[in-house]
């Protein structure tokens, strides 16, 4: 990811922030409310809290700063747990839980972030082809290019092959600043 990080500094002018999960072997993801049998979301909103709670501190972030303040989640993968749970069910003829088709969409947890931290920037969820950071970097710097935002938390997040967390996830809270 030093490759990464120097494209963030050049493109952008700033890495301000950056957080990952797991830090460590003992980590668990927190429970959402609204959010079940999945670990994605849970996944994404764990790692987008930490880059924020460092450069934010506690929530809600000041609104002015917030108010500018997009997100950006690349996955190539998405949330594949929902994903087999509502195929399963619906080849199976049996009833799908209502919460599935909302967290369906990877918006959803990028809205609950926005929400939680009263973030009123511009929300982007891509399905890379390539690399995931260096394609949600590319987002965020059309974001703050094109005036919509001053900063933007970059997210990277594919569960495991099991549709756990082991896969793990990647934050970094970019900004325009220090940019010629």
């Amino acid at each position: 990811m030093t490759g990464t990080r120097s494209t963030a500094e050049a493109t952008l002018g700033a890495r301000v922030v950056d957080a990952r999960w797991p830090e460590s072997d003992v980590d668990t993801l927190p429970s959402i409310p609204g959010f079940i049998l999945s670990d994605f979301t849970p996944l994404v909103a764990a790692v987008a809290e930490r880059c924020l709670r460092v450069h934010h501190g506690e929530p809600p972030a000041d609104p002015a700063r917030a108010a500018r303040t997009g997100l950006v989640l690349a996955s190539a993968r998405g949330d594949t747990t929902t994903l087999r749970i509502v195929t399963e069910a619906v080849a199976a003829g049996r009833r799908v839980p209502p919460l599935l088709f909302f967290q369906s969409n990877p918006n959803a947890v990028l809205g609950h972030v926005a929400a939680r931290w009263g973030l009123g920037g511009p929300v982007v969820c891509v399905s890379p082809t390539g690399d995931p950071m260096a394609d949600a970097l590319a987002c965020a710097e059309l974001l703050i290019d094109a005036g919509d935002a001053d900063e933007a938390v970059v997210v990277v997040a594919e569960l495991g092959e099991d549709g756990d967390q082991t896969g793990g996830a990647e934050a970094l809270l970019v900004t325009a600043e220090g940019r010629a």
